[in-house]
């Protein structure tokens, strides 16, 4: 303990301080700049993985309007827009849910998709919501739940107002259809 003093004593205030610099650098070092070399050169290893890649190669255009084609085959024709719309209330009404007067609009789009927005104020209890909105996401995937808001106006009552904006998709009239 001695010669510790008698070093220390030896190197005076700016020795001891400039020795505590020394180790803090170190500490710094070894904590946080080799790990972020780390860090940087495996950065720089996958840069150039990638740079390695072959080079991006276009889908020919045929390929791209079969598979266009394909994906809007998917979705009914707009002619059964009526269809649809009576299947969505059957399965509001076998999910015992009173359906109040709502807005519908259609909407043409430039994907060759026709949007029809529905706007539906119910009334039932929580699982009767709940019930309607996953028979329609199971029973319509051409359908999708874009709002859902719920409202009670007691605490006590288990009855509540919800309104739901769902939109059903279909095929343009003008649509691309299968060759």
């Amino acid at each position: 303990m001695r010669r510790v003093h008698a070093l220390l004593d030896a190197l005076g205030a700016a020795g001891v301080l400039g020795l505590g610099v020394l180790v803090s650098c170190a500490f710094f070092y070894f904590t946080v700049m080799a790990p972020a070399e780390r860090e940087l050169a495996a950065q720089r290893s996958a840069a150039e993985r990638f740079k390695a890649r072959s080079p991006y190669q276009p889908v020919s255009t045929d390929a791209r309007a079969d598979k266009l084609r394909q994906f809007q085959n998917l979705f009914p024709p707009v002619e059964t827009l009526s269809d649809q719309v009576e299947r969505l209330y059957s399965l509001a009404h076998n999910a015992k849910l009173e359906l109040r007067q709502g807005e519908y609009r259609l909407e043409a789009r430039g994907s060759g998709l026709t949007a029809y927005r529905i706007t539906l104020p119910v009334r039932g209890s929580y699982r009767e919501v709940r019930d309607f909105v996953s028979a329609v996401l199971a029973e319509m995937p051409i359908t999708s739940v874009d709002t859902l808001r719920f409202e009670r106006k007691k605490p006590s009552e288990s009855q509540l107002e919800a309104q739901l904006r769902l939109t059903i998709y279909f095929r343009s009239q003008d649509g691309i259809e299968s060759k």
